[in-house]
């Protein structure tokens, strides 16, 4: 679990290394930790990894949010209001790494059953 927010950290700052702000790079690699923690858990941890991506990418936004603000949102707003943009700019790739982890989840709980 914390594998997951360590790779999504270091992504969202090669990211804003190489173009100043958090953007297709980081939904790719999202949508790729989210699976490949579902791939990785335990079973035990099943409900663990299955509400973390929504928490690992507003915990990102929010440090992305105190020290680069501009990388997810205009200059002048907000530490909450910056974060909410963020969330809302890359809902898509929140959809999709959810969904996908919830998916592995279920087919890993179904194929693990006797």
């Amino acid at each position: 679990m914390a594998l997951g927010l360590a790779l999504t950290l270091t992504v969202a700052v090669l990211d804003l290394g190489i173009g100043g702000r958090v953007g297709l790079l980081f939904d790719l690699a999202f949508v790729a930790v989210c699976v490949a923690l579902a791939l990785l858990v335990r079973p035990q941890d099943f409900f663990t990894v299955g509400v973390l991506p929504p928490l690992i990418m507003l915990a990102v936004f929010v440090l992305v949010a105190i020290s680069q603000p501009v990388a997810i949102a205009s200059d002048d707003d907000g530490l909450v209001r910056t974060v909410v943009t963020g969330l809302s700019h890359h809902a898509v790739a929140l959809g999709v790494g959810y969904a996908a982890c919830l998916l592995c989840l279920a087919v890993r709980d179904q194929s693990g059953r006797p």
